[in-house]
């Protein structure tokens, strides 16, 4: 088991897929690493030396902001952005959708599911 940037990487997968499992990284970003550390694209993880682990992980850390701070980063962005009192703050806040798009027929994720107002009628029947 190979742990990079503090998280264990699936150890069957490739080492570009199982880069992905990191916060922050993605297929390109992925490439990039590999090829900066000069490890083939479709090794594998259990293939790989402890020398090939420790230079991946220290590119990772060099360049690249993963896991917990960019978690931090991303939630202080947002919470600025609702200290502000800006157009995305205030969506953040309420919980809709900040990037326009409609919430009238979706959005259902975001705004949790339908609530029926009232109740439903009794039907009166004749006796």
């Amino acid at each position: 088991m190979a742990r990079i940037a503090g998280i264990v990487v699936p150890d069957n997968k490739q080492v570009q897929v199982s880069l992905t499992y990191i916060y922050g990284i993605g297929d390109t970003r992925a490439r990039e690493i590999l090829n900066k550390a000069g490890i083939p694209l479709e090794k594998r993880v259990k293939d790989l030396s402890i020398e090939e682990i420790a230079k991946i992980g220290h590119v990772v850390q060099d360049n690249y902001q993963v896991e917990g701070e960019l978690r931090r980063v991303v939630s202080q962005n947002i919470r600025r952005l609702i200290d502000i009192r800006c157009y995305r703050g205030i969506r953040h806040q309420k919980g809709l959708p900040v990037r326009g798009q409609r919430t009238r027929s979706n959005s259902r994720t975001k705004r949790g599911s339908k609530r029926t107002v009232g109740g439903l009628k009794r039907i009166l029947t004749k006796t």
